[in-house]
C-alpha cells in the first residue's frame, strides 16, 4: 500500500491514467484568477482528486457554482469532509468517472491530468462545450494553442 501511495507521486506523464498529483491552494488561486472566475460561473474540476480547486473557486472566488468530479472513492470522501470544514454551499462532489458526466453548463473546466488522458477527453469537451467555455490546464497543454500561459498554467477557450 505504501509503495502504491509513493508511485503516485512519481507516476510517468505519458501514463493512460492519471496519478494523484494535487493541486495546491496556490496554484488553485492562479487557476482561477487566470480563468477569470466570477460569481456568474459553473465550474468543472475533472479528476478533483481532494476538491482544494473545487472550494477555492466556490469559496474564495464565489462562482454560482463548483462540480468537482473524481472517480477514486477515499479522494472524493476526503473532499467531501474537507467541504463539510469549509462550510460552502455553492460546492458539491460528485463521485463518478468524468468520460460520463455531461459537462455542458461549464462556463470553466479545470484539471490536472496527464497528456494520455487529456487526448482521449478532447472530442469529450469539443462535442460538450459551448463556444466561450474557458479550460485551464495545469502542467501539459492542450492539443491547440492557448490563449494565455502563466507558468505551468495554460489557457484555453472553446
Amino acid at each position: 500500500v505504501v509503495l502504491l501511495i509513493v508511485l503516485t507521486f512519481v507516476w510517468p506523464p505519458d501514463s493512460p491514467w492519471s496519478p494523484w498529483w494535487r493541486t495546491n491552494t496556490k496554484i488553485a488561486k492562479r487557476a482561477c484568477r487566470l480563468a477569470n472566475i466570477s460569481k456568474n460561473d459553473i465550474v468543472y474540476e475533472l479528476g478533483s482528486g481532494d476538491g482544494e480547486f473545487t472550494l477555492i473557486a466556490a469559496k474564495q472566488f464565489k462562482a454560482k457554482r463548483t462540480i468537482g468530479i473524481e472517480i477514486d472513492h477515499s479522494r472524493f470522501l476526503f473532499s467531501q469532509f474537507k467541504k463539510l470544514l469549509s462550510h460552502v454551499d455553492n460546492a458539491e462532489f460528485k463521485r463518478d468517472d468524468f468520460k460520463r458526466v455531461k459537462l455542458s453548463d461549464a462556463t470553466v473546466v479545470y484539471f490536472y491530468l496527464v497528456p494520455n488522458v487529456i487526448k482521449r477527453i478532447m472530442p469529450k469537451l469539443k462535442k460538450e462545450l459551448k463556444p466561450g467555455t474557458r479550460i485551464v490546464s495545469y502542467k501539459y497543454r492542450l492539443p491547440q494553442k492557448e490563449l494565455r500561459k502563466k507558468g505551468e498554467l495554460f489557457l484555453y477557450e472553446i
